[in-house]
């Protein structure tokens, strides 16, 4: 069983930009598609960003496309969201997951980060 970590959230103004971090531990990490998903208050949770285990193959919401970049290093088993241009609307709790499914909804993830707080204000 893999155990995620998050961590880079943080406050910062509309235009800016913030790294996210997700170090797993416990788990063959290098062979795992990893995925950022973010719930903003009162609502549900929904899929930021994926990536595949080589790192070749990269998804996202169409929200965040040309702002938001999914990376990784195997070698560190660690998964990175760097996010630019931030929005108010990018306010959420982020976290980080294991793809279990198939799709791209959060039911398709699991081994969920206990996730970061990103605020940004307008």
């Amino acid at each position: 069983q893999v155990q995620l970590v998050e961590s880079g959230g943080g406050l910062v103004q509309a235009g800016g930009s913030l790294r996210l971090s997700c170090a797993a531990s416990g788990g063959t990490f290098r062979m795992l598609v990893m995925g950022w998903l973010r719930q903003a208050p009162g609502k549900e949770r929904e899929f930021v960003s994926g990536i595949n285990w080589s790192g070749d193959t990269t998804y996202y919401a169409d929200s965040v496309k040309g702002r938001f970049t999914i990376s990784r290093e195997n070698a560190k088993n660690t998964v990175y969201l760097q996010m630019n241009s931030l929005k108010p609307e990018d306010t959420a709790v982020y976290y980080c997951a294991v793809r279990l499914g198939v799709g791209l909804s959060p039911s398709d993830f699991g081994s969920w980060g206990q996730g970061t707080q990103v605020t940004v204000s307008s």
